[in-house]
């Protein structure tokens, strides 16, 4: 099994090097392809406007990766394209300093580089942990690296896996054993509380900042939040296909087609 990693903290990020670990256990075959600069909540790219530039790098434990100054989405594109010639079994992204819960997930590069595997046909697996937000000192990603393996073993061993496959795992944070388990999951409700921060520049000019609270979350059993919440390790398989279903029939029982004028 050939397994890309990425991410899109940057290709020195901590848990990207905690992740590529894991995965060598799992495998012999491990490419890492992943942004020279973090990316954080840049949502689902796609670079069309510029080249895009690849480098060689060395990590932190003395392996090599590459590094592009494309998106987290952009890096598996090229590594799919054939810029990686070996072809690629999973793409498995991360592991994201903090979780990537309910509506987060459309502004993560995290899980939209898992995305866009998906796309390609090609299981994707998004990596979070669940770092408090008053925590101080580095973040010790081996627990969430391996709950990574763990997943990832286990989805490489299934047969007829859906090819628009998307995992979104969130880890506790803490050691292994003190979770509760794994908990397959739905995407719960996120609870945002921006606010818009004016201030003026030098000049006298404005400028914005979006700024606010942390956000949270409801805390409803069986999503990731409420599950995250109990300390369990939550698992949620996303789509790709945003169809509103609920919405679609209840535009057909209105004969929503119908009533519209010709144009």
């Amino acid at each position: 099994m050939h397994i890309l990693v990425t991410n899109d903290d940057g290709v020195y990020a901590p848990g990207l090097i905690a992740l590529a670990q894991a995965m060598r256990k799992i495998s012999d075959k491990v490419s890492i392809l992943a942004p020279d600069h973090n990316w954080s909540a840049s949502g689902h790219v796609k670079t069309l406007h510029r080249p895009l530039r690849v480098k060689e790098v060395e990590l932190e434990d003395g392996t090599s990766a590459w590094a592009s100054d494309g998106a987290p989405s952009d890096c598996v594109s090229l590594a799919l394209l054939g810029f990686i010639p070996e072809k690629i079994d999973i793409v498995v992204s991360g592991i994201n300093p903090n979780a990537n819960i309910g509506h987060d997930v459309t502004y993560s590069g995290t899980v939209t580089a898992a995305m866009e595997a998906a796309i390609w046909g090609i299981p994707g697996v998004a990596v979070s942990l669940d770092r408090p937000e008053d925590f101080t000192g580095p973040a010790d990603f081996k627990p969430a690296a391996e709950a990574a393996r763990r997943i990832v073993t286990w989805l490489g061993e299934q047969s007829g896996v859906p090819k628009d496959t998307v995992l979104n795992v969130n880890v506790p944070c803490g050691p292994l054993d003190k979770m509760k388990g794994y908990k397959i999951t739905r995407q719960g409700l996120r609870i945002y509380r921006d606010e818009l921060v004016r201030r003026l520049d030098p000049r006298g000019r404005p400028y914005y900042w979006i700024g606010g609270d942390v956000p949270t979350g409801v805390d409803e059993p069986g999503t990731d939040y409420g599950s995250l919440s109990a300390g369990y390790v939550s698992i949620t398989p996303l789509q790709l296909d945003l169809t509103s279903q609920s919405m679609q029939s209840w535009m057909e029982k209105l004969n929503f087609e119908g009533d519209l004028p010709i144009i």
